[in-house]
């Protein structure tokens, strides 16, 4: 009879949309048994760059919702609260430390800038009830000076 680990690639493809869980458990062990021609190496793959597309979401959340309060904290001084400096604390924070955890992220800040400062004009807007257009056309703040804990608009 043939183990469930004998199956070829093929069979192991399958399973990734059936069965996701049995999937993760199969390849595994095929690929510390170096079993290599039996692995779903093109799913394993994709797996892979969205484990590192997941982080650089992360990345980008984070970073749009701190220059949203940045931009909150600059346009609309008078209602500028504890909450909102909180909110730029924690996401400094955890900005901090993807950074430290996975420092490749840091090159990805730059590039990524101008669609994350997009939402966050966006998320701006709705939670000030200011038109977009307020707002700078391009990001204000360098990267540097979001990422400082001092630094406030």
């Amino acid at each position: 009879m043939q183990s469930q680990l004998d199956k070829p690639a093929v069979e192991q493809a399958g399973l990734y949309d059936e069965d996701f869980f049995e999937w993760t458990c199969r390849n595994a062990e095929l690929l510390r048994a170096g079993r290599f021609e039996q692995a779903d190496i093109e799913h394993i793959a994709e797996e892979i760059e969205d484990m590192g597309n997941r982080d650089l979401r992360a990345l980008d959340s984070r970073i749009e919702v701190l220059i949203a309060h940045l931009l909150k904290w600059r346009f609309q001084p008078e209602k500028r609260s504890a909450s909102w400096l909180n909110t730029v604390s924690v996401q400094r924070a955890s900005v901090a430390r993807l950074l430290q955890r996975y420092p490749s992220l840091r090159r990805k800040i730059e590039p990524e800038l101008a669609g994350n400062y997009e939402f966050a004009v966006r998320r701006a807007a709705i939670h000030t009830g200011l038109p977009k257009n307020h707002f700078p056309a391009e990001c204000p703040f360098t990267v540097e000076q979001f990422l400082d804990p001092e630094f406030l608009p």
